[in-house]
């Protein structure tokens, strides 16, 4: 494991640390003492990953849990039957101004298509951001949110949020808090993962500050991702009254086995977080090689429920375009 500079984890600006995050996949691979014959290239998703999270990684070990969730490679080019471009149907439940509406009581808003890190396994790898971000009307996303009384709980996510200025955020949070039948605000990040100094103390205030109740969704799929760094950086969201929940992807070759989930689930309660979901992989075209068979993830909740506090097993589910909600995986 390379261990990060402090550079990196004491920039005065996080911006700075997404602007030279690491793109090349020869560099990558030539930082953690890897051959760069296996480097790949994927140009209509090309790789990013914060030198942050490079340092995570194991330097030597080509199988490395967090390094096989960013590195392109030749088997996303393979076209699997069932695995698409819109594979949970936000297309289809696009409602404009970059507003999708799927489930009773809430709505999302795609605020950006940026974000700091390119996961593999991304479901909305091949979303047409150009066309359907909310920040290109905001106030229209709103007036459209103004006419669904029915909608209490607004989600803000991309790309990634907090890939946003504190500025802009700001302004988005505010003007959002001016709908009257709105209660909570939920955003859903990676960022503080990969990038924990975007944890600003103006990024807690302006969510310990608004009349709606903010929930902060992190994104960590392996016990390596849950470092020191990244729970000394919640810490003053906690402070600040901020639930916090994670939500992860079953991969194969990363988290598919019992020990390493329940470790990420221990990790992530040491850190102040509440483990939320588990998602079987969503079927977008370039991800069928992290599929896990519904069985062995069957198999893995059950591991999971015997040995861990139901508070630390987080819901193993599936999104299915079309449902009115998040489908529980069966029991076994």
């Amino acid at each position: 494991m390379i261990t990060p500079s402090p550079a990196c984890l004491e920039s005065a600006s996080w911006q700075h640390d997404m602007a030279t995050a690491i793109t090349d996949a020869a560099e990558l691979l030539t930082l953690l003492g890897l051959p760069t014959a296996s480097a790949d290239v994927d140009d209509g998703f090309p790789l990013r990953v914060p030198r942050y999270f490079a340092g995570l990684m194991r330097r030597g070990d080509p199988a490395d849990p967090l390094l096989a969730q960013v590195l392109p490679c030749a088997a996303e080019r393979l076209t699997v039957p069932g695995y698409t471009s819109d594979p949970v149907g936000d297309l289809r439940a696009h409602v404009g101004g970059g507003l999708i509406r799927k489930y009773r009581g809430r709505a999302l808003a795609v605020v950006t298509g940026a974000c700091a890190v390119h996961c593999r396994y991304c479901f909305r790898r091949h979303f047409p951001y150009a066309e359907h971000t909310s920040l290109k009307d905001w106030r229209g996303a709103l007036a459209t949110l103004r006419d669904m009384p029915d909608v209490d709980e607004l989600i803000l996510s991309g790309g990634d949020p907090l890939s946003l200025s504190d500025a802009r955020l700001a302004a988005l949070v505010d003007a959002a808090a001016d709908v009257v039948q709105l209660r909570r605000l939920r955003i859903h990040t990676r960022l503080p993962v990969v990038l924990p100094g975007r944890v600003t103390a103006r990024l807690c205030d302006i969510l310990g500050a608004t009349r709606l109740q903010a929930v902060v969704v992190i994104h960590a799929n392996h016990p390596n991702e849950v470092t020191p760094v990244l729970a000394a950086a919640l810490a003053p969201l906690r402070a600040a009254g901020i639930p916090l929940l994670n939500q992860a992807v079953l991969l194969k070759s990363v988290n598919d086995d019992a020990d390493t989930l329940a470790e990420l689930s221990e990790s992530l309660f040491r850190a102040g977080v509440l483990p939320y979901y588990l998602h079987l992989l969503d079927p977008v075209a370039g991800a069928a090689h992290f599929d896990v068979p519904t069985a062995r993830a069957k198999a893995l909740h059950a591991a999971l429920l015997a040995r861990l506090p139901g508070y630390l097993v987080p819901r193993v589910v599936r999104e299915t375009a079309g449902a009115s909600g998040k489908t529980p995986l069966a029991p076994l």
